[in-house]
């Protein structure tokens, strides 16, 4: 854990796993101090006031505002369970603003029965990806049927999306325009399933407006594009480059 956080009671019971790791693993005791925030809140120092058998209590001391996620979403069609922690986690990780799961033609429809979202599996994951990257803002994350319900969540934005596929007619992603992505004019992305995109969805991305680029020939699992395609899309939009 690279900050801890809380939702505004500064108190964790023993068996907390952030009472765990800040008495195991941090070896903090009562009058220390460690890195704390609010979700979707400020982040500060949090100063202990007692850490005993019943409980940590602490005094939190807000220092700078929630940094705001990139601007940047991701349609996503759904992937296996197993591996769908692993994708929540590392995009959030890297600073995506919101996470679409949706069904897709060749999808397999009991990725998308798992209750993996319903018992929070999911959330805790992309908390767990804020956790590591050292932030407070949590990814929004959705959940659609239909590809054509997951585009629409994003229609009201100027910028044209981007299609993730391999099809040979694909430019590289390294050459796409990405300069000039705001709040206002952000990215989004659309990554398809381990089986891909059909031919009927290709043309009905090509009729909402997206931009069909690639990350070379190489069939790769959903969470590995996921994850390389959104950190060299952030790159090239210049968001490595600034203090944030």
């Amino acid at each position: 854990m690279n900050i801890i956080l809380f939702d505004g009671d500064g108190f964790f019971p023993p068996r907390d796993p952030r009472y765990l790791h800040i008495k195991k693993i941090l070896r903090k005791n009562a009058g220390d101090s460690f890195r704390c925030g609010m979700r979707n809140g400020p982040e500060g120092t949090a100063f202990i006031r007692s850490l005993d058998e019943q409980g940590l209590c602490f005094d939190f001391t807000p220092e700078r505002p929630m940094r705001p996620l990139f601007p940047a979403h991701l349609i996503i069609g759904f992937p296996r369970p197993i591996q769908l922690k692993r994708l929540l986690r590392d995009v959030a990780s890297l600073g995506v603003s919101s996470v679409t799961l949706t069904g897709t033609e060749l999808g397999e429809k009991s990725y998308r029965d798992s209750t993996l979202v319903d018992r929070g599996a999911a959330a805790a994951a992309l908390e767990e990806g804020c956790v590591q990257a050292g932030g407070t803002a949590i990814p929004r994350l959705e959940m659609t049927d239909t590809l054509k319900e997951a585009v629409a969540l994003y229609s009201a934005f100027p910028s044209a999306g981007i299609l993730l596929d391999t099809a040979g007619s694909a430019g590289s992603l390294l050459k796409a325009p990405l300069a000039g992505i705001t709040a206002e004019n952000p990215l989004v992305m659309a990554i398809g399933s381990e089986r891909g995109w059909t031919a009927g969805e290709r043309a009905f991305f090509a009729e909402s407006g997206y931009r069909t680029y690639s990350l070379g020939p190489r069939i790769l699992r959903t969470e590995t594009a996921a994850t390389a395609a959104i950190a060299l899309a952030l790159a090239g939009a210049g968001f490595w480059e600034e203090n944030r």
